[in-house]
């Protein structure tokens, strides 16, 4: 145990020397379960995935038409907004600009934000700059394998930063949000739960934007 804590501290210490380490973060070798509200099970045959608000034409998915799309593997750092850091971590999933690709996604001009609606009515949102990009993704998988229901399953939005990629925006992990349903792509800004209950909207890691002034 003293050795395994040992080896964490200097870990840690090598995170920060390589500017990995976001200011106010604690290195975390387990990966913390925290969220509001119960464990969503809800059977794969009853699932489906929804696109709508400012864009082209509506799309429904259901699971089997989701899991059959093109996929994307991510190694990220994750942030969360209550100190702990897990670094390293890898991700399967789909990005927005797959849905692009795939023809299911056709923007209107005046979407600017994306609002993630998951299980339970709850919601979290990202401006659609953060969501298009590379550190962004609608994960079905974490560590080769699929998510346990505690950590989103079957999908769910995830956000972290990619080791040496400064032209993204890192945000705190709580902007992906779990047992995702659909997205809602808005004109104007909506800020979901945790916002509304005074958290950052823009949680910025660096900035450590945890809580609004």
């Amino acid at each position: 145990m003293v050795n395994s804590s040992k080896n964490r501290r200097q870990q840690e210490r090598d995170y920060r020397d390589k500017g990995r380490m976001p200011p106010g973060q604690s290195l975390t070798q387990k990966f913390p379960v925290l969220h509001y509200g119960p464990v969503s099970r809800t059977p794969l045959h009853e699932w489906d995935f929804r696109i709508w608000g400012e864009v082209e034409s509506e799309q429904r998915l259901t699971w089997e038409e989701f899991h059959n799309l093109p996929r994307t593997s991510i190694h990220m750092d994750i942030h969360c907004v209550t100190r702990w850091s897990k670094m390293d971590t890898l991700w399967e999933g789909v990005t927005l600009t797959t849905l692009v690709d795939e023809g299911l996604l056709k923007l209107k001009a005046n979407a600017a934000y994306v609002i993630q609606h998951c299980e339970y009515g709850y919601t979290t949102n990202l401006p659609l700059k953060v969501a298009m990009a590379e550190n962004f993704l609608l994960a079905t998988h974490f560590d080769g394998q699929p998510l346990s229901p505690e950590h989103g399953y079957p999908l769910r939005g995830v956000i972290g930063a990619i080791p040496g990629r400064s032209d993204l925006k890192d945000v705190y992990f709580w902007k992906g949000g779990k047992w995702l349903r659909g997205l809602e792509f808005v004109s104007s800004d909506r800020p979901g739960f945790w916002e509304q209950a005074g958290y950052h909207n823009e949680a910025d890691i660096w900035k450590e934007e945890r809580i609004s002034r």
